[in-house]
């Protein structure tokens, strides 16, 4: 008997649980609707809380038919791989070889990385 056999009884009680809450919740957001102060959006909340207390049982169903019959697992021998034209493609990156600005400030800044790769070896050797 596996362990979620012998815990139903508690889960049946924490679905039941709930669904009272949801229910009391509906019967107090209806009371504030016919008060003075009432408002359509409590009307709503009212006519909401019984759908969450239907999910609960769903839930429950859905979890109870889960345990029973699991679904069937995929064991996959080999390597799959993503098919191709699946996943978008990256856009390329454009080349403006025309701007003198551009040309100039990425040569400043070659530059200075091999200055610094220098600057790097020297204080690296004892």
């Amino acid at each position: 008997m596996s362990t979620t056999r012998r815990r139903r009884p508690a889960l049946i009680l924490l679905v039941c649980l709930g669904a009272a809450g949801c229910m009391a919740l509906a019967w107090w957001q209806w009371t504030r609707y016919e008060s003075n102060s009432g408002s359509f959006q409590n009307l709503g909340y009212a006519l909401q809380w019984p759908m969450f207390a239907g999910f609960c049982f769903y839930a429950y169903f859905k979890f109870v038919r889960y345990e029973e019959a699991p679904p069937p697992s995929t064991h996959r021998d080999g390597i799959t791989e993503i098919p191709a034209g699946l996943l978008p493609e990256r856009p390329k990156p454009t080349q403006t070889d025309d701007d003198p600005t551009l040309a100039e400030y990425n040569a400043y800044l070659a530059e200075l990385a091999a200055q610094s790769d220098r600057d790097a070896d020297d204080r690296t050797t004892p």
